[in-house]
């Protein structure tokens, strides 16, 4: 799995199609955080938020780069579908979470204890398998035609960010965005990581079903 995720980062990058999500991202956090000294609750709800909808770019970018033939062969040599979707996935992970991790802390005014970085990747990645699962359903994999996909994926974005009480994702950046204690929200929210984990391993399931029904 390490061979393959670092045959993705490579290509990814020899592609530089990662530019435009990746500097979105960078944007994003840029002026979300900027000069900021408050609680790094807030802070890093801002870039969980900012991680959402570039996660999915992302993916989307990632399962593009390569067509029907070099999946192919990449398939054959990882020994299933499903390890490489994982592969992306994970690429994607690693490439925003790390960025977003540090980025405020060097463009803000913080001092952040262990708990605040803990709730700072726990946050990202709660958006990041959300962004991943809906770009593995949004991807070529499934939809011939990127118009439909576009617009599912947008669709699904806005269910994510404003379906209260129901997504994961809302309920974590409305209970960061009011608490000032990092100890205090970080179990809820690696609870809600957990629940995210579980939609993105959904999402590889059926892009796997889906994917080996069309081979």
């Amino acid at each position: 799995m390490i061979a393959l995720v670092g045959y993705m980062v490579t290509v990814l990058l020899l592609s530089q199609r990662y530019l435009a999500p990746l500097l979105l991202f960078l944007g994003l956090v840029a002026v979300l955080t900027s000069s900021d000294s408050g609680p790094l609750t807030a802070t890093y709800a801002s870039v969980a938020g900012a991680m959402l909808p570039c996660s999915v770019w992302l993916t989307v970018t990632l399962i593009g780069l390569e067509d029907r033939a070099h999946r192919s062969i990449v398939v054959i040599s990882a020994g299933s579908h499903l390890r490489v979707l994982l592969a992306t996935a994970a690429t994607g992970c690693l490439l925003l979470t790390a960025a977003g991790l540090v980025l405020p802390l060097m463009l803000g005014a913080h001092t952040p204890g262990l708990a605040d970085l803990a709730l700072g990747i726990a946050a990202q990645l709660t958006c990041a398998c959300t962004g991943m699962a809906i770009g593995l359903v949004c991807s070529r994999l499934i939809f011939r035609r990127p118009g439909h996909a576009l617009v599912l994926a947008l669709v699904l974005l806005l269910a994510v960010l404003l379906g209260k009480g129901v997504s994961p994702v809302n309920i974590m950046l409305t209970r960061l965005q009011s608490a000032s204690d990092s100890a205090d929200v970080l179990a809820p929210t690696g609870a809600l990581f957990a629940v995210t984990a579980g939609v993105l391993a959904a999402a590889v399931a059926v892009t796997q079903a889906v994917t080996r029904r069309k081979a």
